[in-house]
């Protein structure tokens, strides 16, 4: 039998250790019956008691290693409930509830707290009424790994918590008022557990053997097989990919020779610079209208005038973050290079290149998605030698290098990220998922997304292989009772969809990335439209339901304060598809158009939870195109009754319309939703292929 996640007991020199989802104040997945392995005093006889039986039972340790497995079955929701384990010595976990449980995970907006860097709208009074003593929180630390751990990653956290003030501050927001919505509409405890980190893509959070089965990711995986885990081949492994990309994509990079980083044309002290333009520093370069959503690789360059008192001496260059990636130079010798779009740059520069008068600093950024350039504080930004401060604030040179559209190492491959770096594939998967494949859950919630914008057509394939992958191992030690929903009263229709079954997958309910950067009414080429399509795709697979987020999002935070409404939507999916309570979840799909007099007219069609479209005579939000493939901002509105209903688009100049897109931009200014408020989702009746 495979060992179960394994901590030290709390109990004063108590000899056993159970998985390390468990302690005080958890919550057990209510009428369940699982399967788990612990460890205790070699040879020593067991006895677990359960509090909601009374009952007693007697297991023998290993006399080897103590190991010993015992069968542990949760009742209907209820308690606080004590669980006592005594081989000689006592453990008593007490404060335990049967409930729902749900696993939460992510990035950034996901991790994102409800005070902490995060400060969700109203976070002053959402913490100070966040006692719900039937929510329980368990915040797992970070940690990376090669191969599936046991070990639940621990360091300032201790398991499971009640719901507090003082314990919500540093929690997920988004897990936090998901649970709080479930809890109180259903009466029983539920705990979240938040094991996300921000910034992360969705390879990482996938196991090799899935990653083995992705577009784009298979030779990869090869490799990392052959390696046998081992941590020096590992190590070579990188060094090899990190070679061969870096030959092509630092090979296109008009500022270097040959792609060799040490010889820098453009980094050069006497290099001519006249003809480039120039933009105030420090700021992200998509303020400039000439750099708007350019990904890749821009040069940036500063003249500045060196005392004498600071000539031969080592100095200071402190740059701030860099987003994402820098080679910094000093009269053309390279002082620094870092990866990374939130690690300041502090880089020393010897006292053999600090020269009185005229010195050039030369700043090579690449960007690979999202803003790009300096994001340091202007008083930040300078440099520091012998008490003496030189601001670097000001107009700095620049000239773009090379774009990452063109160079197709950079669109379809992924950048060899370091073996213990958090981005590296599969490396929490292992340390923040396998840990907790012993403990039952109800489901899942997910929001990621924003790290793999730029590989929709991979994150399409990437995003439902890891779903299935989650669904297969979790609850693989445990037979787990479907929730026992409410039978209809007479007269009721549930609210659902035609043909509608009930799904045997584990829920896995997910947020949709919300809309952000610049307004855009026509923005074809949006990479971000591109991959919220991608996970909208995800919705076909069992079990499967998405939360759009396309209305609340904000254009220059990625990270969106009102987490209330995300918990909210989130606690719909489950609500009504998991829990069978008749409440909107969803907004009709689109369906399918036709073509007449010059109106496209789209049809929708019901999904399971979904209401009807509110009436709307002037729908924000469609762009219309003609055989040409030029698009036209159209006008919209709603006709037909629940279940018949139709949206009408049109526009004068395309008077053969071929192709109708909704909401297809980063930040588009959409208004169709449902008389529940609920927005309808992007979507596009072509196939163009506009993004990579």
């Amino acid at each position: 039998m495979t060992m179960a996640t394994m901590v030290t007991a709390v109990a004063m020199n108590a000899e056993v250790t159970l998985p390390g989802w468990m302690s005080s104040n958890m919550v057990l997945q209510q009428r369940t019956t699982m399967h788990l392995t612990a460890k205790a005093k070699k040879g020593a006889t067991v006895k677990i008691t359960t509090s909601w039986d009374k009952q007693t039972m007697k297991v023998i340790a290993d006399k080897q290693d103590g190991t010993f497995a015992f069968d542990l079955s949760v009742p209907a929701a209820g308690g606080p409930y004590t669980l006592t384990f005594d081989d000689g010595k006592k453990l008593v976990l007490d404060n335990v509830m049967a409930g729902e449980v749900w696993f939460c995970s992510g990035q950034s907006n996901m991790e994102m707290p409800v005070k902490g860097w995060g400060m969700v709208n109203n976070w002053e009074q959402e913490v100070a009424n966040a006692n719900h003593p039937l929510v329980r929180l368990f915040q797992v630390d970070r940690a990376v790994a090669h191969t599936p751990q046991t070990n639940v990653p621990r360091g300032h956290t201790q398991g499971w918590a009640v719901c507090s003030p003082k314990m919500v501050e540093e929690f997920s927001a988004a897990a936090y008022f998901f649970a709080r919505e479930v809890s109180q509409k259903l009466g029983i405890a539920v705990g979240v557990v938040n094991s996300s980190w921000g910034g992360t893509p969705a390879e990482s959070w996938t196991s090799h053997e899935a990653l083995a089965e992705v577009t784009g990711f298979e030779e990869h995986e090869k490799r990392v097989f052959a390696t046998g885990f081992d941590e020096t081949k590992f190590n070579k492994l990188y060094d090899e990919e990190r070679a061969e990309w870096m030959k092509e994509v630092y090979g296109n990079d008009k500022g270097l020779n040959e792609g060799n980083i040490d010889n820098a044309p453009w980094g050069a002290a006497d290099f001519d610079d006249s003809a480039w333009l120039t933009m105030a520093q420090p700021a992200h370069w998509d303020n400039v209208d000439a750099l708007k959503s350019f990904d890749g690789i821009v040069w940036m360059r500063r003249v500045v005038d060196i005392p004498s008192n600071m000539a031969g001496h080592a100095i200071k260059l402190k740059l701030g973050p860099i987003d994402d990636e820098d080679i910094t130079y000093w009269n053309g010798k390279r002082v620094g290079m870092t990866a990374g779009w939130s690690r300041e740059r502090s880089y020393t520069v010897p006292a053999e290149l600090v020269k009185a008068g005229r010195n050039v600093i030369t700043v090579r950024i690449y960007d690979t998605s999202g803003d790009g350039g300096f994001a340091a504080e202007a008083a930040a930004f300078n440099i520091e030698a012998d008490k003496t401060t030189i601001p670097l604030a000001g107009d700095w040179k620049w000239k773009k290098s090379l774009d990452a559209q063109n160079v197709k190492n950079l669109s379809d491959k992924v950048e060899p990220k370091r073996p213990d770096d958090a981005w590296f594939p599969a490396n929490l998967y292992n340390a923040m998922v396998a840990p907790f494949l012993t403990m039952p859950v109800r489901g899942f919630i997910w929001y990621q997304g924003c790290s793999n914008v730029g590989r929709a057509v991979q994150y399409e394939s990437l995003f439902q292989r890891m779903i299935l992958d989650w669904q297969a191992r979790f609850n693989k030690n445990a037979e787990v009772a479907t929730y026992p929903k409410p039978a209809p009263q007479q007269g009721e229709r549930r609210r659902g969809f035609f043909g509608q079954q009930e799904s045997k997958a584990l829920p896995f309910y997910f947020v949709q990335i919300a809309n952000y950067r610049w307004e855009k009414d026509i923005q074809p080429e949006s990479e971000w439209a591109a991959i919220r399509e991608a996970q909208r795709k995800a919705t076909q697979l069992d079990g499967v339901g998405m939360m759009v987020n396309i209305d609340i999002g904000m254009a220059m935070d990625i990270h969106p304060k009102n987490k209330q409404e995300v918990g909210r939507r989130l606690a719909l999916l489950a609500l009504n598809r998991t829990y069978g309570r008749d409440e909107a979840c969803a907004a009709p799909e689109y369906y399918q158009m036709r073509v007449s007099d010059g109106k496209a007219t789209l049809s929708f069609r019901p999904v399971q939870g979904s209401d009807a479209l509110a009436e709307n005579a002037d729908i924000k939000g469609f762009t219309i195109a003609g055989p040409d493939h030029v698009w036209h901002v159209a006008k919209a509105h709603v006709e037909g009754e629940r279940f018949m209903q139709r949206v009408i688009v049109e526009c004068p100049e395309v008077p053969y319309p071929v192709a109708v897109r909704y909401a297809w931009a980063d930040n588009p200014t959409c208004d169709l939703k449902t008389v529940s408020g609920l927005p309808v989702g992007p979507f596009r009746t072509d196939d163009w292929a506009d993004y990579k």
